[in-house]
C-alpha cells in the first residue's frame, strides 16, 4: 500500500471493512500498517472524502465496539479451556 495516496488508502481500507465487518486491528494486519492510521483513514480521513462510505463503515465499527466485551470473554475463556481439561 506503499504506492497509493491517503485517500485512495482511506477508501480501500472502508470497502475492506464494510465488506469483511472486521476490526479495526484486523484490517491493520491485514492491509500492514498501524491501528492508528486505520482508525484515522476511516474516522477522520474519509468523512472528508466520502460521508457515505464513512457513515458505513462507522456503523460495522460502532457494531464491532459493542460485540468486543463478548469476543474477549469467548477469548478468555477458550485460554482457560485447555486448563480445566489437564
Amino acid at each position: 500500500m506503499k504506492n497509493i495516496s491517503i485517500e485512495e488508502r482511506a477508501v480501500k481500507l472502508a470497502h475492506y471493512i464494510i465488506e469483511s465487518k472486521d476490526t479495526v486491528r484486523g484490517a491493520a494486519r491485514k492491509f500492514g500498517i498501524s491501528k492508528s492510521t486505520v482508525h484515522k483513514d476511516v474516522s477522520e480521513r474519509l468523512t472528508k472524502i466520502n460521508p457515505s462510505l464513512a457513515r458505513d463503515v462507522r456503523e460495522i465499527l460502532d457494531e464491532n465496539k459493542a460485540e468486543r466485551h463478548i469476543r474477549g470473554g469467548l477469548a478468555t475463556k477458550m485460554k482457560y479451556k485447555h486448563l480445566k481439561e489437564v
